[in-house]
């Protein structure tokens, strides 16, 4: 079970960003479970979307345990880290294709009151919070965030983009500005194409009342589909954390084994 959760090539990735485990006075305490371990046990609740508590004792820690772990990762940015490392193994293989990125978002309920909740316009106005993600062209997630429900799309277009972390390539340097944007009416406004093109980015965000969406649903097809691969991660059908660091982190979880199965493919 561990192993089917954590395959060789994810763990070793992951021992690269997890932090050093703290040290313990000899001789007392219980014993510390591997972060293999726990590791696997969270990835089982971001994966079925169970509550900690019904986290199988298969695993060896208890779901109380594995909270504490994951809060204490989470807490050091591990998963943000992860998911970069992921993507700097599949830059050097040339695998990103930045020659069009596209950004999209998805609205999810919040059950708990929380930070970063709030009233969701397109669901009778009941808490909610958002994803924001930028994909590059093969539908690949580069940059993810979070907001409020009632945040509107395009308010998340400049720092998801600032957000794209400078990753390896194959050849020559880092990479972290894709050539095109491509974008919904969501964001059709001439500040965001002014300020991508200052970035040298190529703006392609459909016009209200002019271009038809479908011409641009050629290439925006691809980030529509990674929100469906984000919904893989049960635990982001409905938000259940009151910190939004927490949500963050199981996007970020998501993210990370959605660019994983293409670099293990």
């Amino acid at each position: 079970m561990v192993e089917r959760l954590v395959p060789d090539g994810l763990w070793e990735l992951f021992q690269r960003v997890v932090p050093a485990a703290p040290v313990r006075p000899q001789g007392g305490g219980r014993r510390r479970y591997g972060d293999r371990q726990v590791l696997a046990a969270i990835v089982f609740v971001a994966t079925t979307g169970c509550t900690w508590r019904q986290l199988p004792l298969v695993f060896g820690p208890s779901g109380p345990t594995a909270h504490r772990r994951f809060t204490e990762w989470s807490r050091a940015r591990v998963w943000g880290k992860l998911h970069r490392l992921v993507l700097d193994e599949l830059g050097a293989r040339g695998e990103l294709d930045w020659s069009r990125c596209a950004i999209d978002s998805v609205n999810m309920r919040a059950l708990k009151r929380g930070d970063l909740t709030g009233p969701n316009p397109v669901d009778r106005g009941k808490k909610g919070s958002k994803i924001h993600l930028i994909t590059e062209r093969t539908g690949l997630p580069i940059s993810i965030g979070i907001s409020a429900a009632n945040m509107h799309d395009s308010q998340g277009l400049e720092p998801l983009v600032r957000g794209i972390p400078p990753i390896r390539s194959r050849r020559g340097p880092r990479r972290r500005r894709p050539a095109k944007l491509h974008a919904d009416k969501g964001y059709d406004y001439d500040h965001l194409r002014r300020w991508l093109r200052s970035r040298h980015i190529t703006p392609r965000i459909a016009r209200k009342g002019i271009e038809s969406s479908q011409r641009l649903g050629r290439h925006r097809w691809t980030v529509e589909r990674t929100v469906a691969w984000l919904a893989g991660c049960r635990r982001l059908h409905r938000r259940y954390e009151r910190k939004a660091a927490h949500f963050l982190a199981f996007a970020g979880i998501a993210a990370t084994l959605i660019c994983y199965r293409r670099l293990a493919a």
